[in-house]
């Protein structure tokens, strides 16, 4: 603490961390928009790939499965592919974030904003 100034030296501590944790934030944010994960169904089938933020990048359908009398296994099988990305993403965001806080001191699955 500096002398004389009472309590603004913790203030000023606690701002410093505050920011540090900001640019921390921001450069996870990032690094998330850049990892990929895949998903698949159907024994794949189909592959769906999301960043770890849950935008969809890519989708690979195999050709044998388009077969006019099974458009509505085509769909079903695309759309479990794509949620199975999105929660592959999830977990990774989560484990991100998770590596990130630990030495925060933040209670037990206290999720941050975003």
């Amino acid at each position: 603490m500096i002398k004389g100034l009472g309590g603004l030296g913790d203030m000023a501590k606690m701002m410093k961390a505050a920011k540090d944790m900001q640019d921390k934030m921001g450069q996870m944010e990032e690094d998330l928009a850049r990892m990929t994960v895949t998903g698949e169904s159907g024994a794949g089938l189909v592959r769906a790939t999301c960043t770890a933020k849950g935008e969809l990048t890519a989708l690979e359908i195999d050709p044998s499965i388009f077969v006019p009398s099974e458009k509505e296994v085509v769909e079903d099988l695309i759309l479990a592919a794509i949620k199975d990305a999105q929660r592959a993403a999830e977990e990774k965001m989560q484990s991100e974030m998770s590596r990130m806080t630990e030495g925060l001191g933040l209670p037990p699955g206290m999720k941050l904003p975003f």
